[in-house]
């Protein structure tokens, strides 16, 4: 839902977890292609006016299911990594860098988790290096406030990919102890 006037817009949908479920949705546009498809039988049968309209409705009904059991079949192929937190991404320059943003009350575990998260999640083959450089790097940082009225980004680790072999499962994984040290002051 979305509340808007003429100065400003206020957005309620930021955080909604929209559940797809291509199953369900097959399921009933397909029983609505065969409803159509037996009233166009039977407006053949009858002889009405909208017999050839509904030839294009039935058509249509039979693409789009297609379509959707197309989507549900691999749309997502995500894989969760336990202990890993929300993240939003704050910077991408859709090569070889990224930055995310995490809660100040993270813990290194769950930093570590989160990284290894975020590399399986933005990772994809249209990236590439960019300057020579053949790593993907995503960097995590929070927001610390050392006094009121002042914010300052904190790095607490960065993981690295290799675009040379995208098949290898071991990303090099760095964290920043000493930040960790700063969040809990």
């Amino acid at each position: 839902m979305v509340y808007a006037n003429r100065f400003h817009r206020i957005s309620i949908i930021e955080n909604m977890d929209i559940p797809l479920n291509f199953a369900k949705y097959t399921q009933w546009s397909g029983i609505a292609t065969l409803v159509f498809l037996v009233l166009t039988i039977i407006a053949f049968l009858v002889g009405w006016g909208i017999r050839f309209r509904l030839v294009g409705v039935t058509s249509f009904m039979a693409v789009l299911t297609v379509g959707i059991f197309g989507l549900g079949l691999g749309l997502f192929t995500r894989t969760e990594i336990p202990g890993a937190v929300r993240f939003s991404l704050v910077y991408d320059n859709g090569a070889n860098q990224a930055v995310i943003s995490l809660p100040n009350t993270v813990t290194a575990e769950q930093v570590e988790a989160t990284l290894k998260q975020a590399a399986s999640d933005l990772f994809s083959s249209g990236r590439a290096g960019a300057g020579g450089n053949n790593q993907f790097i995503i960097s995590a940082r929070t927001l610390v406030h050392p006094q009121p009225g002042l914010s300052a980004p904190l790095y607490l680790g960065q993981i690295k990919k290799s675009f040379s072999a995208p098949g290898d499962n071991t990303p090099e994984l760095q964290l920043f102890p000493e930040s960790f040290a700063k969040i809990s002051q």
